[in-house]
């Protein structure tokens, strides 16, 4: 049977008040056309309405792919669930659907990406729900706002607290999705799915898989249709039989503002020299300290800001491939992608489906993780997740709680206070003016990563800035090294609204790290793997 059909064809299948899960993550994998069609229905017929929708990685961006902003209307949406949202640049307007939240017209959740994948699977295999260690004291604990972005949401909560076996739990019910909408590049008449243009695998399949087993539809936008019968059975990442429809556009990017690049896709690879490396300033600074922080044969997970040009620090060092980057999208090695292209990798070594990926992440798998703060407070409690003064400049959690609720390694990046001028000059650093909004904060707004917690778990947590590097430890947010021209208490404790320990052994930031020119990194060799006990 062929399954192909028109996005307005496929928009009229879906009823009011659905519960549809769409996969995606910003422009990456996203079935933009699809969700236009649904929007267009609406606008014409008034139909669907009251829809529920699930992101576990949010649906289009502020820079060229709507996603979600397509079905972003009072009547149409419901109540959304996501990881992820879009977010942009402080300045521009903020997407239609951060409007909605904002205004209290729909229900908005932000559940971490990788609780929401659990969710799925939970509701695929009919078991009871999601039981997790991951959130805890964190905005996802209902002790704090439950995943709760809105007074709307706050009345339906979608999480509890629990004990079992004499411990505390966090307990998801699963949600039961009616239409799974998903991407791929290429599907044969009887519905197969290949990725073979797709930057990562994302959660296709296990979205798909959910639906299918509650009884509901699963629509495949796609670029081409082939013979049935054409595609290697080891390509396909969805079978035929998880597929009732698929709709065609050709023009689908592969991400944001990239059209295609078979580089991302792991089609070729692009020689090293064709990678820029980053421009001499105050954030390369901050990269190159982060990059100390690792061992050669770790596997490091990197998230969004100064951290992500980490990889370029060590491939201009000269050590490219001592480390292996993982990503929540589902890369494995190369070299991962900045700005608009975030997500992607190139000269990837392996693409891992997003569930799995999460799985390792939860269950702290990897060796370290390189992260980004807006805030830090005095328990050294991170907010990287809600600032109310500009909600669409973040895309709230995301990943964030499921990579860093048990890591053993976590080094968080950033500049000590916004909006401060610093420049470098003869290898010190310079600051002329100090930012109006403070950094380091007695409560952050928003916990998404838990001081107290890592305390209680033992986590390796350092925080590196422009002119110092902090660790937590028990008694605190600890500094333990200065930049060179940084005035310890005009620089760095005024500017902290909680008391800093300054560690008897203070240190200078190494000079070297202040120069133009590579500084001769040298990463120590993670120990072998052995078995104890």
């Amino acid at each position: 049977m062929n399954k192909h059909i028109t996005p307005e064809e496929a928009a009229n299948l879906i009823p009011d008040e659905a519960i549809i899960s769409v996969s995606s993550s910003s422009g990456l994998g996203c079935p933009d056309l699809m969700l236009k069609a649904i929007g267009a229905r609406f606008d014409a017929t008034g139909h669907p309405r009251d829809l529920t929708t699930l992101h576990p990685i949010a649906a289009g961006d502020m820079s060229g792919i709507k996603g979600v902003d397509h079905i972003a209307k009072k009547g149409l949406l419901k109540k959304i669930i996501g990881g992820s949202y879009p977010s942009g640049p402080s300045g521009a307007e903020p997407p239609l659907i951060w409007q909605m939240i904002g205004n209290d017209e729909v229900a908005a959740y932000n559940i971490p990406s990788g609780i929401m994948f659990d969710m799925h699977r939970e509701a695929a295999a009919k078991r009871p729900g999601v039981f997790t260690k991951v959130g805890l004291d964190t905005f996802v604990d209902p002790d704090r706002q439950g995943c709760a972005m809105n007074a709307s949401a706050a009345e339906e909560p979608v999480v509890r607290k629990i004990e079992f076996g004499g411990e505390e739990w966090l307990f998801f019910k699963p949600i039961i999705p009616q239409v799974a909408i998903i991407r791929a590049t290429t599907a044969d008449e009887r519905g197969n799915l290949t990725y073979e243009h797709e930057g990562a695998y994302l959660g296709g399949f296990d979205q798909a898989l959910a639906v299918r087993n509650n009884g509901g539809i699963v629509i495949a936008q796609v670029k081409r249709i082939t013979k049935s019968g054409s595609l290697k059975p080891h390509d396909v990442r969805v079978p035929g039989i998880l597929v009732d429809y698929v709709v065609v556009d050709p023009d689908q990017q592969q991400t944001t503002q990239t059209l295609y690049d078979p580089a991302i896709s792991g089609e070729i690879f692009h020689p090293l020299e064709d990678f820029a490396l980053p421009d001499f300033n105050i954030q390369k600074v901050i990269a190159r300290r982060v990059a100390t922080e690792l061992e050669a044969g770790s596997a490091v997970n990197l998230g969004f800001g100064i951290s992500a040009n980490v990889p370029r620090i060590l491939l201009e060092e000269g050590l490219h491939g001592a480390v292996t980057w993982v990503i929540e999208q589902g890369p494995v090695g190369g070299i991962p992608l900045l700005d608009f292209a975030f997500g992607c990798a190139s000269n990837a070594e392996a693409f891992v489906p997003s569930p799995h990926q999460f799985t390792y992440f939860q269950g702290a798998g990897f060796d370290a993780s390189l992260l980004s703060f807006l805030e830090i407070d005095k328990s050294g409690s991170v907010n990287v997740s809600k600032l109310s003064f500009r909600p669409h400049v973040t895309a709230g959690a995301g990943g964030f709680v499921d990579i860093t609720a048990r890591a053993r390694k976590i080094v968080f990046s950033g500049m000590f206070n916004a909006g401060a001028k610093v420049h470098v000059e003869d290898g010190k650093l310079v600051i002329e003016k100090e930012g109006k909004l403070k950094k380091l904060v007695t409560q952050v707004e928003h916990v998404t990563f838990s001081g107290r917690r890592a305390v209680e778990q033992g986590q390796d947590i350092t925080y590196v800035t422009e002119r110092c590097v902090m660790v937590l430890r028990p008694e605190g947010v600890v500094l333990t090294e200065i930049a060179p021209g940084v005035d310890l208490q005009s620089h760095i404790l005024d500017q902290s609204e909680f008391p800093l320990v300054v560690a008897r052994d203070l240190k200078l930031m190494d000079a070297h790290l202040f120069a133009p020119e590579p500084f001769g990194l040298k990463l120590p060799q993670k120990p072998q793997r052995t078995l104890h006990g």
